[in-house]
């Protein structure tokens, strides 16, 4: 996919704020208060900061000298247990302390306690000084000046590139020599991305995990320093979006998943899959059948008929190594059943099923029917609570299997046995007891039959 850079009047590179920066930078530093005695069953995790069991009376007398000073003590109240106490803001405050390998007193854990302190202090300052700020940071976001908003517009290739966000105050341009796009942020990256006009716009959330950023990082919504010293915020697994956690809770379902970061094809979630590819289906369904209807169509048993597990299990990687590029023609694999096999694998490895399991339940109930018609109607409703990459994967798959159908007398594959294979293959029932998920298997067949049948109906 081509990257582009922006005319001056049509973008600007984001201004990154400093404020929280700043803020950082004043925060009170760590001061470790060591016990000058010995102190008896002292926890092997625990350096001289601890005291053994005090009062919090005696460890605020110790800690009133200077802000972040701190020290550990054992509970008076539950012995056995362990509290961080810490001067800040002229009082001293206790947290538990956990140890589990790491240190904790929240979400965050720590290899040290100096850590652990240091980004308390941070965060405590922070919270203290721009409450009111951050409350108000997802006003008025870059992100809707910079991001997807601008994918439709038409760029112009210019030398400049925008700035990276490695300064509080916008610092220098990238240096030249090297790969550009690897210079660019995840947001700059979306903002100069051309989207095909033939390609489909999937709406797909954005897979935020927890992450630590290694030097100053700056919310790619809010364009604010993203402060703490670990698990500073989170990072989008698919697109590579660096966000703070409160900011992920806005964003727009809109990410456009990046390929260094989309690793394989089998087990990767669909509309990850086809955005990160820029294509409607995932290659691997189209390659598979048109595969197989270019030389498979009238083989005895198709998609019955098992292909022998470890030649599935080299098309699988085939496609995970070489995508788009894998080589799946007959002077490879001249069993049509390997084949078939790996397209069955690749269903069944999806993590969300192609049916998913929001709308699993709807598709059972409208297979229990009893009236052709409402159930088509049942059906048909089902069908809109699929993800539109779903939806057009079900629909392509459909239209081949019908096809598939067309040729019964020499296949021997009716509608009906192509729901048997493919009714548990495309659906998954979400949590249920083995009793009612064994007592599914008939409408899961049903939900298949009837769509093959209907394809031309009900897509």
């Amino acid at each position: 996919m081509a990257l582009n850079v922006f005319d001056h009047d049509e973008y600007r590179p984001p201004v990154w704020k400093s404020y929280l920066y700043q803020l950082q930078q004043e925060a009170p530093h760590p001061r470790r208060l060591t016990c000058t005695c010995e102190v008896d069953n002292r926890p092997k995790y625990y350096g001289r900061e601890y005291h053994g069991m005090i009062s919090r009376e005696e460890a605020d007398q110790l800690l009133n000298q200077a802000e972040g000073s701190y020290l550990i003590r054992e509970s008076q109240r539950q012995p056995g247990t362990y509290t961080l106490a810490l001067r800040f803001g002229n009082q001293t405050r206790n947290f538990r302390l956990y140890h589990d390998g790491k240190h904790f007193v929240g979400e965050k854990r720590f290899e040290s306690i100096h850590d652990l302190v240091t980004d308390g202090l941070i965060t405590l300052y922070i919270e203290t000084k721009a409450a009111e700020y951050i409350a108000k940071m997802t006003i008025n976001p870059i992100y809707e000046h910079v991001g997807y908003t601008t994918l439709n517009q038409e760029p112009t290739l210019k030398k400049h590139l925008p700035r990276s966000p490695e300064a509080p105050d916008g610092p220098a341009p990238a240096k030249d020599g090297g790969n550009a796009e690897e210079r660019l942020t995840s947001l700059v990256r979306r903002a100069t991305l051309r989207e095909s006009d033939f390609t489909p716009k999937y709406e797909k959330v954005h897979n935020f995990k927890v992450h630590t950023f290694r030097g100053p990082h700056w919310c790619e919504y809010c364009a604010n320093f993203m402060w703490g010293l670990i698990a500073q915020g989170v990072k989008c697994a698919d697109c590579g979006l660096n966000v703070h956690k409160q900011c992920s809770k806005v964003v727009p379902n809109d990410c456009q998943p990046d390929l260094r970061h989309v690793k394989k094809v089998y087990s990767c979630d669909l509309t990850t899959l086809v955005k990160a590819h820029n294509t409607k289906r995932p290659m691997v369904v189209d390659m598979c059948i048109q595969e197989i209807e270019a030389r498979g169509l009238q083989s005895e048993g198709l998609y019955r008929i098992s292909g022998f597990s470890e030649l599935i299990e080299d098309v699988k990687l085939a496609f995970d190594r070489d995508g788009e590029k894998a080589d799946i023609s007959s002077s490879v694999y001249e069993d049509i059943n390997i084949i078939t096999g790996a397209l069955k694998l690749y269903f069944r490895e999806l993590p969300i099923p192609l049916i998913t399991y929001d709308a699993y339940p709807r598709f059972i109930e409208a297979a229990k029917i009893a009236d052709a018609d409402k159930r088509m109607e049942s059906l048909h409703e089902a069908l809109k609570l699929l993800p539109p990459a779903h939806c057009e994967t079900l629909r392509y798959l459909m239209a081949h299997l019908k096809r598939v159908v067309r040729c019964e007398k020499e296949n021997l594959m009716s509608s009906e046995n192509l729901g048997i294979v493919f009714g548990p293959t495309l659906m998954r029932a979400p949590d249920l007891d083995a009793m009612t998920a064994l007592n599914d298997i008939r409408y899961q067949r049903l939900v298949v039959e009837t769509l093959i049948t209907n394809e031309d109906v009900l897509f």
